[in-house]
């Protein structure tokens, strides 16, 4: 049921509903997203059209990240911490992204100041906290909608459940998480993908 009220609850808010700063609210997120060196978790992404892909979430900080799919879906999205790769295996092509330009800076990029981009929402689930976080000087790069829950021992007293992303069109990803593990130990190796472009010949 949890899941069936993230994607109401942060969607809707994200969309409509009001902002309203909670500077402690705020704060206490900086210090969780600050607090997680490493996590791993498995997720459930759903775009616009419902369509649900499964996989596993690998985040080591400052800014690396790996969602790797489910067998069977011939994708891959790595992040060295500048900037997003697109591994698409069975076309055999990659694109490249800023970080900065991608409302997942907001989790990869700690450092970054939350009380200059994001504001607390109101959320239809018992028990969740939702924030906002836009640029209201790059609009064009769209806003994400992170949901906590209260988590003892956590850092900031709270775990990452999911988030609500929509870019500039209005399109909307939303990721749940589930088994999130932190600070638990993460080789660099893990981001390492294959590129699948054909290699040029010498000479």
């Amino acid at each position: 049921m949890f899941a069936r009220s993230l994607i109401v609850a942060t969607a809707a808010c994200a969309i409509a509903a009001p902002a309203v700063a909670q500077p402690s609210v705020i704060k206490r997120v900086q210090e969780h997203l600050r607090g997680v060196q490493t996590m791993t978790a498995d997720f459930v992404q759903t775009d616009r059209a419902g369509k649900r892909l499964e996989g596993r979430l690998t985040i080591k900080q400052p800014g690396k990240a790996r969602f790797q799919y489910e067998q069977g879906v011939p994708v891959l999205i790595v992040s060295d911490g500048k900037a997003l790769t697109f591994i698409d295996y069975q076309v055999k092509q990659v694109s490249r992204y800023p970080i900065g330009g991608s409302p997942l800076d907001v989790l990869l990029n700690p450092k970054r100041d939350l009380s200059m981009i994001a504001k607390v929402v109101p959320s239809a689930a018992p028990g969740v906290i939702t924030i906002l976080a836009r640029d209201p000087r790059r609009p064009q790069f769209g806003s994400i909608t992170l949901a906590f829950t209260e988590r003892g021992g956590a850092p900031g007293g709270l775990m990452l459940e999911g988030w609500v992303a929509l870019d500039a069109q209005n399109n909307r990803t939303t990721v749940r998480l589930t088994n999130q593990r932190l600070n638990v130990p993460v080789a660099d190796t893990a981001f390492a993908w294959d590129d699948p472009r054909p290699k040029k010949r010498g000479g």
